[in-house]
């Protein structure tokens, strides 16, 4: 039994230790010279159109009838 908890926390330490040192990785998040201008494109921005996505927001949030979760707050009675 003591053998058992022992393995099992030296399997997760490892799994912990392999996650984090995923996360820790600069080969994930490196962007080269040439890829910034695509980046920065006005498609990649996905609030092009504030306006546009608040009302789409609360449309859905009022046929929805729910509340919160998003930027728009309302009842879901298409009042607000």
């Amino acid at each position: 039994m003591k053998a058992r908890k022992l393995i099992l926390g030296i399997a997760l330490a490892a799994a912990a230790v392999g996650w984090l040192g995923g996360c820790a990785s600069a080969t994930a998040v490196r962007v080269h010279p040439w890829e910034r201008g695509t980046l920065s494109d006005v498609a990649m921005n996905s609030n092009r159109d504030p306006l546009g996505s608040s009302l789409s927001d609360h449309v859905y949030l009022s046929r929805e009838a729910s509340s919160g979760g998003r930027t728009v707050g309302g009842a879901g009675c298409g009042c607000n």
